[in-house]
C-alpha cells in the first residue's frame, strides 16, 4: 500500500505556500510498487514502471520523404538541369530489387526503402519528363528528401523513463517500437467520501435545507482522469464515531482517502477529530484561495486528504494537493503547471503571501490578443463558475493588484488533469 511518513507537517504555524505544499508531498510520500502488464491500447494515462530503451531504430530503414525520383548525389547537376534515364520503382513497402546504377534515376514513393547507390530524391513536382527520361533541375543539396534510419531514435537509445504518465505520442512511439505490452503502475486505490447532514445523493429525497452532492461526483470524475480506481463511500453524516469507523475500514485497502466538506473548526465539522482518534492529523494552512482549510494526514499509514466544502475551493485544492499526491503515490514525475500569459480584462486586488486563483474566461481582444475576461461573481461554492469559464489565472505571492492590459498567467481546465 502506499504510505505517507506522518511526522511530515507541523501544526499550526505560518500558512505554508503552495510551492513548500507539494515540495513535501513529492519528498515524503512512499510510491506504489506494485506493477501491472497491459495492453498497448489500454495504456494511456498509465504510468509507466519500467525503462524502455529502443529495440530498433526509428525509422527502421533508409527511405523517401517524398514521392519523386531518387538519384546519387555524385550525379547531381551542379550548374545546369540534366536529364536521367529512369530506371525502376519502388514503393512503401516494396524493394528496389537491385542497386541504382550511375547516371541514373529511380522513381520512388513516400516511405520507399531507398536502393541502393541512391542518396537523394528529388521531389516530383520539381521535375518534368521527356519520353523514358526525366529532367532534374539544379541546385538541390546531397541527401534531400531522404529520411536515414535512426534520424528519429536510434538503437539503443533511451526512449521513456520509467515515473512518465504515458501520453497518446508516448503510446504512438511504443508501437512504432512493435511492442504490444508494457508494464505499468497499478492503478491507485482511492476511497471518496462527502461529509454533512446538509448533503444528499442525487436520486435520493432531497429535504428542503439540503443540497445534492455535487463535490464527490466532481471529485470522482477528476480522480477518473488521473487513473484512479475509486471507491464511493457516499455521503457520511457528521458524526465523530460513524467517520472515524468509515475512515478506519478504508484505510487497509486503500493507498488514499479523500473526503470533501468537514474540514473547518465549527462545533460540526468533525473530520479532524475524526481522524485524530484513529490516526494522525494537521491541519495544513495552506496560503491559497479559494481552498483554505484543507486537511491533511495518515491512518494506518494511509494518506488521508480533506478537501474544503465549497465546489471551487474543492476543485482548486484538488489540483494543488490532490493531485500532485496522487502523482508521488503513483512513483510518476511531477508535471509542473505552466501557467500562459494572455493580457487581463480585469482589475483585481489580493492580499500579499497568498496565491490566489481568478476563474476567467479567454476572448480574442479588437487587436487579436487573447484576453482573459473574470468571471463577475466571487463566491467558492458557484459551480457555474467553474461551468462557464475557460480557466484559472494564477496570481503569485507578491502580486498584490491586477489591471487591465498586464500579462498574467492562465491555466487551462484541461492543463489541470
Amino acid at each position: 500500500m502506499a504510505q505517507l511518513s506522518d511526522d511530515c507537517f507541523a501544526f499550526g504555524g505560518p500558512m505554508m505556500s503552495v510551492d513548500e505544499a507539494i515540495a513535501l508531498i513529492a519528498a515524503r510520500v512512499t510510491p506504489v510498487r506494485d506493477m501491472e502488464t497491459v495492453a498497448l491500447a489500454g495504456a494511456d494515462g498509465r504510468v509507466l514502471a519500467r525503462d524502455i530503451t529502443a529495440p530498433l531504430p526509428l525509422p527502421p530503414f533508409t527511405n523517401s520523404a517524398v514521392d519523386g525520383y531518387a538519384v546519387s548525389s555524385r550525379d547531381l547537376p551542379q550548374d545546369q538541369e540534366l536529364s536521367f534515364a529512369v530506371t525502376g520503382r519502388v514503393q512503401a513497402g516494396g524493394s528496389a530489387g537491385g542497386p541504382l546504377a550511375q547516371g541514373r534515376a529511380m522513381r520512388i514513393f513516400t516511405g520507399a526503402p531507398m536502393p541502393d547507390g541512391a542518396d537523394t530524391v528529388f521531389m516530383q513536382e520539381d521535375v518534368r519528363l521527356e519520353g523514358d527520361k526525366v529532367v532534374l533541375p539544379a541546385g538541390l543539396k546531397p541527401g534531400a528528401n531522404v529520411r536515414p534510419a535512426g534520424e528519429d531514435v536510434a538503437l539503443g537509445d533511451p526512449a521513456l523513463k520509467s515515473g512518465q504518465r504515458l501520453r497518446p505520442q508516448d503510446v504512438a512511439l511504443v508501437a512504432a517500437f512493435g511492442l504490444t505490452r508494457l508494464d505499468v503502475v497499478r492503478r491507485l486505490r482511492v476511497a471518496v467520501f462527502s461529509t454533512g447532514n446538509e448533503l444528499a445523493s442525487p436520486g435520493e429525497a432531497r429535504d428542503p435545507a439540503q443540497l445534492f452532492d455535487s463535490n464527490r461526483y466532481m471529485l470522482m470524475a477528476m480522480l477518473a482522469r488521473l487513473g484512479c480506481e475509486v471507491s464511493d463511500l457516499g455521503i457520511i453524516r457528521d458524526d465523530r464515531a460513524a467517520l472515524a469507523s468509515a475512515l478506519q475500514d478504508v484505510a487497509g485497502t486503500h493507498d488514499l482517502i479523500l473526503t470533501t466538506g468537514g474540514v473547518s473548526t465549527g462545533e460540526e465539522d468533525h473530520v479532524k477529530a475524526s481522524v485524530e482518534s484513529v490516526g494522525s492529523l494537521v491541519l495544513w494552512r495552506m496560503a491559497i484561495k479559494p481552498g483554505r482549510p484543507v486537511a491533511m494526514g495518515v491512518i494506518a499509514g494511509t494518506p488521508f486528504i480533506g478537501l474544503p466544502g465549497n465546489p471551487v475551493a474543492s476543485f482548486v485544492t484538488f489540483v494543488h494537493v490532490v493531485r500532485p499526491t496522487i502523482l508521488a503515490l503513483s512513483g510518476a514525475r511531477q508535471e509542473n503547471l505552466l501557467p500562459l500569459p494572455v493580457r487581463a480584462g480585469f482589475s483585481y486586488r489580493k492580499k500579499i503571501a497568498r496565491r490566489e486563483y481568478v476563474r476567467v474566461s479567454l476572448r480574442r481582444a479588437a487587436d487579436g490578443v487573447l484576453e482573459a475576461v473574470k468571471f463577475p461573481r466571487e463566491g467558492a461554492g458557484l459551480l457555474s463558475s467553474l461551468v462557464d469559464t475557460d480557466g484559472l489565472v494564477e496570481l503569485g505571492e507578491t502580486v498584490t493588484r491586477v489591471e487591465p492590459g498586464e500579462s498574467v498567467g492562465f491555466l487551462a481546465y484541461a492543463s489541470l488533469m
